[in-house]
């Protein structure tokens, strides 16, 4: 499966900053220039920024093979069994998330971050299972570990199961050791694939941010406050 250079993402903007109205035409305007990744997760603005871009979709009707979307599995909501990587709420979450974006499968489904209350061999099963089902294509992770990949990879292949083929890491400028050394031997050993979240910094990048922009700007004290700042302003879901 090839992906485009850049993607077009629903992290704090969908549902939260941005209109209906704006959210369908910037993805318009991503797709009509050669962007063909939409990626979303069940935790952004609670489900509801799948639900609107489902609705975009829907709408536009654009041939399913043009395009690729995705969503990340972890934070469904406070109650027991709607957090984690567990069987239940990977198979639960991916339903929900295929309702919410009305399309029939997922291209790509990562569980959006490690759970340490979770067997990683049960994990490993659920997500085989959505892909032996047909209900998703490709699964990966989210801000896991080198060491936590290479184990899903090995019980995958002891267990003949589908292996992750994709992590996504935030990769900018100020953010390089995980993608640039921890993983560098797993792009080769295992054939790693990335799809990186943050490449300007949350804007800091761009140079249009003011150092005089008051708080809540995420960009005022540098990115290491601003990083802080996000993360509990959004429950570090990215």
């Amino acid at each position: 499966m090839q992906l485009s250079e850049l993607s077009f993402g629903a992290w704090v903007t969908f549902a939260q900053q941005i209109s209906n109205k704006t959210a369908e035409k910037l993805m318009t305007i991503a797709y009509d220039s050669g962007a063909n990744f939409f990626d979303n997760a069940e935790a952004y603005a609670e489900g509801r920024a799948e639900i609107v871009m489902g609705n975009i979709l829907k709408k536009k009707g654009w041939p399913r093979d043009t395009f690729v979307v995705s969503s990340k599995v972890f934070w469904g909501g406070d109650r027991p069994n709607q957090e984690g990587l567990s069987r239940k709420h990977v198979i639960e979450a991916c339903h929900a998330a295929l309702r919410r974006l009305q399309v029939d499968y997922l291209d790509l489904y990562f569980c959006h971050r490690p759970d340490p209350n979770t067997p990683i061999e049960e994990t490993v099963r659920a997500m085989s299972d959505l892909i032996a089902q047909g209900k998703v294509l490709y699964w990966g992770t989210s801000e896991w570990s080198a060491t936590a990949i290479l184990r899903a990879h090995a019980i995958a292949t002891e267990l003949h199961l589908a292996s992750p083929t994709m992590e996504q890491p935030q990769y900018n400028m100020f953010e390089r050791e995980k993608v640039e050394r921890e993983f560098l031997p797993l792009y080769e050993k295992v054939g790693l694939g990335t799809t990186v979240w943050s490449p300007l910094a949350s804007g800091l990048l761009t140079g249009k941010i003011p150092e005089t922009l008051a708080f809540p700007c995420r960009c005022t004290h540098g990115y290491a406050s601003s990083s802080r700042v996000m993360k509990s302003a959004t429950g570090s879901r990215k």
